[in-house]
């Protein structure tokens, strides 16, 4: 890889913090993360990463343990007490759901049900630099004004 996607003092401060959720540092570790990184980044499958970040499964893997113990979003938490919030800008998405969503237990999906059909929000704060400081799914009726206030208490949780 002619470039990685961490510069050290990147990696500097964001190995201290893994370190803190029990992400241990083994070998390979600032690979694995750019690894994710980089297929966050880029969009592709797994099985497509370059051989620079290492065997793919083994990134995915660690991925799935980070998401499935909620590291992740420790991590993501962690990182965002730091935001610059002289200006924060909210920006939301919507998304038509799939014909097949209608199935499964409501309460845990964010769909709701609109004129168009079923119909989801993705709604994103980010900080005066661009950083993601808050991300949160809505049904698709839900106005942009009521989750700028989910926003702000999480800022205010902070």
């Amino acid at each position: 890889m002619p470039r990685t996607m961490l510069k050290d003092e990147h990696w500097a401060r964001l190995r201290p913090i893994l370190l803190e959720l029990n992400i241990y540092d083994k070998g390979n570790l600032r690979q694995t993360v750019e690894g994710v990184l980089y297929r966050m980044r880029v969009g592709c499958p797994w099985r497509d990463l370059p051989e620079y970040f290492g065997k793919p499964n083994t990134i995915y893997k660690a991925y799935q343990r980070w998401f499935r113990s909620n590291k992740l979003i420790a991590l993501f938490t962690l990182l965002i007490k730091d935001a610059d919030l002289e200006w924060v800008f909210i920006d939301g998405t919507h998304i038509k759901a799939h014909q097949h969503s209608s199935s499964g237990n409501e309460n845990l999906q964010s769909i709701g049900k609109s004129v168009a059909g079923r119909a989801t929000k993705i709604h994103l704060a980010v900080d005066a630099h661009g950083n993601p400081i808050a991300f949160i799914l809505s049904d698709g009726t839900t106005h942009d004004v009521k989750v700028a206030l989910a926003c702000a208490y999480i800022w205010l949780k902070l």
